[in-house]
Order: C-alpha cells, then structure tokens, then sequence
C-alpha cells in the first residue's frame, strides 16, 4: 500500500520504455543479423521499434543483466500502458550517438508523441542492449482539455490539480478535476510527518542532526530491512529513507517519535477538508497489519467504531498491530480496504499542503523532497526546482509535485486516482502527471 513509486530499474525508466507480447500463438521471428557495414549501435537503434511492437523477444535484445532487473513480464506491462497513452511506435527519427560508439540518444515517434530515448549497447558480442532510458514523451497538440478527458476515462475515480501558487493567497486554479474529492494517496500522507519534523526542528526541539534508534519496524522497507535493530541513525536521515524511498520503518519511527498527536495537529494547522477521513492518524504498520485477513474482526470493530473508540482500539490492541501480524500475501488479489483503511486527502489539500511546504521556507525540507524527483530527467529539467512525492497500494495511486518554473513561478500539481476493484496502471498515470507538468506554460 506505502511500497515507493520506483520509476527506474537499472537503466530502465518505468514511465518509459519496453516490450510489448505478440498476440497468442505469434511467436517473434528470429533476430536477423546486422549488416555487415553497421554497428553494433546503430544496429540495436534500428532494431528499436521492432523491439517495441513485439517482434523482437526481450531475451535476444537485452542483456542478462538487464533482465534481471526489469524481467520481461514487466517490460511488457509498462509498454501497453505506454501505447495505450501515446500510441504504437512508429519509427526512429533520428540518433545521435556518444563519443564511446556504444550510446546514444534516439528520437522515437510515436502515433501521439516523440519520445527522447537514451540507449546503451554492450562493448563486446553479441551487442545486446545494456541500458534503455525513454526521459521524455513531447506530446503533439496535446492541452489541458485532452488531459482531461483522459482522466475522466480512468475507471474509479480520479482528481488533479493545477495551482498557480503565491504568498497572497489568492492562488489560481489552472486545471483541475473532482479537486474537493477525498483520496486514498498512500504514501503521500509522509508530508505531514516531514512538515511536523521540519517544524520542531525550526522551533529548536530537535536538530536534523539528533541520533535516535529505528525502533519501529514496518512492511515494506526495502531500504532499511536488513539494518539491525535499534540502528542508530539521525533524523535527517530517517526523513530522507521517509521521503526519497518511502522507507516504512522509518516513517513509523518518526511518527513515534514526534507524536501522532502532533502530526495531526499540524494536519490541522495546514487544513484539510475532511480530517474525520484520516483520522486517527495510522502509522504504516497499523495500517498493514488492520488489512491482514487474520484481523478481519478487528478491522470490522475499527471501522464501525467512532474516531475516540478507534484511537481506544488502537492504544489497547497493540499486540495485534504489529509486524508480525502483517500478512505478506494481503495484496495478491487486488485492493484491499482502500475506502477505510488508508490516509485520505483531496487534490485541494495536498495543494494546500505543498503551499505549506513552500511558505515554510525550511531550505532542509526542500532539499529533502527534491531528491526523488518522481518523472524523468528530461521532463525534471524544464523547472528550477521539482519537490516530489507519492505513494501507491492496490487500487491506489497518488503523486504531487512543488515546482517553480524558470522564471521563479511556483505551482503544485497533484493528482490521485483511486479504483476499489481492481489495481491501477501506475505507468499510465505517471504518464499523465508528466503531460500535466509539461502543460504548464
């Protein structure tokens, strides 16, 4: 449910670039060899958009190491979601290769956009395709209103928001659906923990620097899964693992630490439609181990419950919220409780939340959330800063994005998009906020 938004994998940026699976019982025909007279480079670029129709196998173009790191089954998912945006690949129009020989950046057009696509081949036979990064898709005539409709299309439901931003407080609405509507966003809700932290620290409680143990263990932390126990690490460390990776453990060491009480009242001071949704304020955990099938009486008791039962059951049912009763397999099949176990906020409040970010003018806070920057780099370099974070379980997606364009606008585009029957396409939707970005003028 709080698992990072990962959008690379060794080379691979996973809004971009892969493979698509010919229809069943159309194998790909055997990769021709090269012309004699072509290079390796050369050859693997033409071989390209063949590549992404299906008619080559991942196996014969890519190395092993590649592979590994985005098997093929996922190149495959990621390009349908691809095609189904732009279209099916049409043809290269132009390369320009490195000063090694074995790079180069391509120009792929698709039926509704260019692609900018950055490709790397092995220096030794057979030449296979080491590295693939698609940083950017320019979509021909694309606007606001197309943008629009394709959120309207997505099934359950979604929102976004465009806001011109300015300490006036007359921020402009530039673009928005359903912008009132509360969300599951996953772990987006990690701002308000960092504002929290931000806070104290600018109130001379803490220091980015204080050392404290991660003592709370969670679902879900890639990164910090092996540490041992009680690792000593500082704040704004715990912060950056939080932001940058979406470390759970963490997340929930932060939330301990600085108090679930005072991150719902900075909650409260920031603004939020509908705070009866989120709260009590679940660490990730909590949250995990109340969807676990074998708390399936507890989670009815929670959720029938008022919000001062709820924080009740909580304080008195800790044995039953921990780690170990999170079950692993809980996702398998689909959304789970993604109505009333999650944290929810509308498109408005998040915006409201990145204006927070913004005003507070915490140059570490900002630092922190830049690190990750949620889009290609392509698309990251039209903004003299890009501040990012989202999150993503089952059935739920959300991203919000504080950028300030070249000539010192700041804005907040945030979108989430939520469908309780079936999981949602986290690459068509990336897809969309890049095109929202791109957008702005």
């Amino acid at each position: 449910m709080i698992k990072p938004i990962m959008f690379a994998a060794a080379l691979l940026n996973l809004t971009a670039c892969a493979t698509v699976t010919p229809p069943a019982g159309a194998a790909p025909p055997p990769l021709a060899a090269p012309a004699k007279t072509q290079s390796p480079l050369a050859a693997r670029t033409d071989q390209l958009v063949d590549l992404l129709k299906g008619n080559i196998k991942p196996e014969d173009y890519f190395d092993d190491s590649f592979l590994a790191a985005v098997p093929p089954a996922q190149l495959d998912t990621i390009t349908k979601a691809m095609i189904a945006q732009y279209g099916q690949p049409v043809r290269v129009v132009s390369s320009s290769p490195g000063p090694s020989g074995f790079s180069a950046t391509v120009i792929v057009e698709f039926e509704k956009a260019d692609a900018t696509v950055e490709i790397n081949v092995s220096s030794a036979a057979p030449y296979k395709v080491n590295g693939l990064l698609a940083s950017k898709f320019a979509a021909r005539n694309d606007s606001f209103e197309k943008i629009d409709a394709d959120f309207a299309a997505l099934p359950g439901s979604a929102g976004y928001l465009v806001e011109k931003l300015n300490d006036a407080g007359s921020n402009a609405l530039v673009a928005g659906r359903n912008i009132g509507r509360q969300y599951a966003i996953g772990s987006t809700f990690k701002l308000y923990i960092l504002a929290e932290l931000a806070a104290q620290v600018g109130a001379g409680k803490r220091k980015w620097s204080d050392v404290v143990p991660l003592a709370h263990r969670s679902f879900s932390s890639a990164a910090t899964a092996r540490w041992p126990e009680n690792s000593p690490v500082t704040l704004e460390t715990l912060a950056l693992q939080m932001i940058a990776v979406s470390d759970n453990s963490a997340t929930d060491t932060l939330l301990q630490m600085l108090g679930r009480d005072n991150v719902e009242r900075k909650l409260a001071q920031i603004g939020h439609s509908d705070p009866d949704k989120t709260l009590p304020f679940l660490s990730t955990v909590e949250a995990f181990a109340l969807k676990a099938p074998a708390n399936a009486a507890l989670y009815r008791a929670y959720v029938s419950a008022t919000e001062a039962q709820q924080r009740a059951i909580i304080a008195s049912e800790q044995s039953k919220l921990g780690l170990a009763q999170v079950d692993n397999t809980t996702f398998d099949n689909g959304p789970v409780h993604i109505d009333t176990i999650e944290w929810f906020a509308s498109p408005a409040d998040l915006a409201g939340l990145l204006n927070h970010i913004r005003r507070s003018d915490n140059k570490r806070m900002l630092q922190i959330i830049a690190v990750n920057s949620g889009i290609g780099p392509a698309d990251a370099a039209k903004w003299k800063y890009l501040g990012y974070k989202g999150g993503s379980e089952a059935g739920v997606i959300s991203m919000s994005f504080l950028v300030q364009s070249k000539n010192g606008q700041y804005y907040a585009v945030t979108g989430s998009w939520n469908n309780p029957a079936k999981d949602v396409g986290q690459t068509q939707f990336t897809a969309l906020m890049s095109r929202l970005l791109a957008a702005i003028e």
